[in-house]
Parts: C-alpha cells; structure tokens; sequence
C-alpha cells in the first residue's frame, strides 16, 4: 500500500474511529483477571494513540510532500549506482554532444497537483543516479503555432527531506503558473523536477564526492541531458533556470553559481549558502567540501563574475542573511534581487513558499528577456510590513531591523 496513496490515508482514517469506538465500547465490559483487564485497556490506549499519530503524520506528508514512499521514510532508498570521480567541471571527460539520444518512456504521474504532469525513470549515463524526474509542458507546447518552438525549462528542486512532487503538489506549481503563462504574463517554462534525496538518511548538498553520489551531475549534466533529448527545450544556460526552496534553495544557487554555462538564472527560498545549514548533508563533512559547495564562497573568490541572475528571499535568521550576504559579494554582471520576508509571514514551511512561486517566475521571465523580447532588470522596491501575504512574497516589504550577516 503506498505511503501517499489514498487507499492507506482512508485506512488510517477507519482506524483511527475504531480505535476511538473500541473503549467507548469494551472499556467496562471487559471481563477476567484485573492484570487482563488492565492490559486490554492498555492496548486499546495504545492503539487509539498510535492511529492518531499515523494519521496525523500522513496528513502532513501529504500536505507537504516530505517522503514519497516506504524506502524513503524508513532509510532503505538508495538510487545511486556509482559514483565514480568526474574532474572539476563534473562530466568525467565525457564529451556531452556525442552521447546518443536516448527516448525515455513518460507515465502520468499520480497525486494531487499532478495533472498534466508525467514521470519517467532516468539513469544517469554520467552521474550514476538512477531515479525519477518528473516533467510538465506548458499549455503552448502542443499548440501548432509553437510547432518549431524552443521553451525554456527551470529544473525545480525540493528541500531535504522533499519529494520531487512537493513543487506541483504543495506549492501548486502548475495551477499558479498556468493561467499566467495562458496569458503572457510568465514565459511557457518546461518545469522540470528531479528527485533530490538520492541517498537513505543523508542530504547530498548538491555535491559530487567520489565514491558516494554525484548530485551535480545528476542536476547539472544528465537531468538537462534528458530534457534536451525529449522535448524542443532550449540548451544551456541562456534557456535555463533553477528553483529551489530550504536545502532545495541552497542548490539552486550553488548550481547557478558553479555553473554558469549551464544555467543563466537561480530562485532561492529560505536557502542557505554554507552547507552546514542543513545537519545532515555531505557537502558540509569536510572544510574542503563546504567550501566547494559554498555559493558565497565561490561568488566571492571567482575570477570572472558569472553572467547570473539570482533571487533570493529570506526571513531574518532562515536565509535573509545568506541572500544579503551574496548580494554584497556579487560584481557586474551577476545580480542578486534580496527579497525580504517578515517574520510575521510564518515559518520554514510550504505556506511561507507557495505565494512567492508567482513573483518568482514573473521575475525570471524578465530577468531572463522572456517578456516581449526585453531584457530583465533588477528591481529594489519597498513597502510596509503589513502588506498581504503575496506583496510580502514579492519582495516589496520593509527590511528594517533585519540584521545583515554573509
């Protein structure tokens, strides 16, 4: 029965009222022994208790999209086959362009949010990574008119632990984005969302490290492969973006950072740039891998400022920070657009996330030229903290009392 299934949710429910109904119903009529009677008493305690707490923890896996299936909720998902070392840029020497095409076979994907949206099993010719990637069109892709068209594609990532759903089904990704993509106002992306958790336990950090995963190249090199392979995508990087939210966020500007050839812009929600942000991932094990994966580190020290586009959005102490931080050590002609999000917008959650997928991809379709043609800009704006939760999501709130850490 799966984890995220309906038929298992209905369960838990059914159980649950009996566990209520079974000491409403026995509790005094229980006969025997007192030890007996005490013990039965006990169990049913126990039940009703358990049932609840199962209940309650699948309904909100399923609000947010945290564990996919068994494998992953009890640390047995293992979706890396090798690991082999593949050099500085990734790609182990493999020259990209001479690698055949391979067709993969796409399914409907299953789930709320998940119309439209369609999954494959991809195995990483370069990464060694096997595992999901789901994809979804947007609504001009089938239309004749675009028949020869080229669209552009943001590869979404989730946070750790995540599902590779979480962006389609907890932050309804498809059904905000659609209605504005009908009407002009965001570009026809290709959404893209690549399973994150490759490992049982533990959060690659995006990292490649020899003998134990190689998530970049996983996101950077063979995930676009396949997209690039399968649809009238447009190549790297000027038909390219990354989003993530939380460990999600943290990726999407280090691979944008890192890999300015691959990619022209970054979204970032609630992200981090030292990898030790998140406790349990690789990258943050050695000084050498922190620093290697640090985005504001590789920013900083670059020789030739990467011709990127960040946004970065943050709450005091959970990523504003980290955003000013690179907004500081960013040279022309990276840009950094700091949103900041008040404290009073909530916490490090979903309903913190889902009202800035909107002003997120506005911003990307202008900063990436994709609205009539012209070329994006950066924009600072500001208002007061009593805005609605959208205008705080859109980066025009007051900063004031925020502290200002790299």
């Amino acid at each position: 029965m799966s984890l995220t299934g309906t038929a298992f949710l209905y369960t838990l429910i059914v159980l649950s009222v009996v566990a209520i109904a079974l000491p409403l119903a026995l509790w005094s009529r229980i006969r025997g022994p007192r030890a007996l009677r005490a013990a039965a008493r006990l169990l049913m305690v126990l039940f009703a208790q358990g049932t609840a707490v199962a209940l309650v923890f699948v309904l909100v896996n399923n609000q947010n999209n945290l564990y996919d299936n068994w494998a992953d909720l009890i640390g047995t998902g293992n979706h890396v086959q090798q690991a082999a070392n593949l050099g500085a840029d990734g790609t182990g020497g493999i020259s990209l362009k001479r690698l055949p095409k391979v067709k993969q076979r796409f399914t409907n994907a299953s789930g709320p949010g998940m119309k439209g949206v369609r999954v494959t099993q991809l195995k990483g010719r370069v990464s060694g990574v096997n595992a999901e990637v789901y994809a979804w069109l947007p609504p001009q892709y089938t239309e004749p008119a675009y028949r020869h068209h080229k669209f552009p594609v943001v590869e979404l990532l989730s946070g750790y632990p995540g599902s590779a759903k979480a962006w389609f089904g907890s932050l309804h990704a498809v059904n905000q984005l659609a209605p504005l993509m009908r009407s002009g106002r965001v570009a026809p992306f290709i959404l893209i969302a690549p399973r994150m958790n490759l490992l049982a336990g533990v959060d690659t950090g995006c990292a490649n490290i020899t003998g134990t995963v190689n998530a970049d190249t996983w996101l950077s090199v063979d995930v676009p492969k396949m997209v690039t392979d399968n649809f009238r995508a447009q190549p790297g990087p000027t038909g390219w973006a990354v989003a993530g939210y939380s460990a999600g966020g943290h990726c999407a500007t280090k691979l944008a950072v890192a890999h300015p050839d691959r990619y022209m812009a970054a979204i970032s929600m609630s992200g981090y740039n030292d990898p030790i942000g998140e406790r349990n991932s690789l990258a943050s094990e050695t000084p050498a891998l922190r620093r290697a994966n640090n985005p504001y580190v590789l920013l900083r020290d670059a020789r030739t400022p990467p011709a990127i586009a960040l946004y970065e959005s943050g709450q005091p102490g959970d990523g504003y920070e980290a955003a000013m931080g690179l907004e500081q050590v960013a040279k022309a002609p990276t840009t950094v657009h700091v949103v900041y999000i008040p404290k009073s917008a909530g916490g490090h959650n979903m309903a913190l996330w889902r009202p800035q997928v909107v002003p997120s991809f506005v911003w990307l379709t202008e900063e990436m030229g994709l609205l009539h043609g012209r070329p994006g800009t950066t924009r600072h704006v500001r208002s007061n903290a009593g805005s609605t939760p959208a205008a705080l999501a859109s980066g025009t709130s007051s900063r004031a009392g925020a502290v200002r850490r790299p």
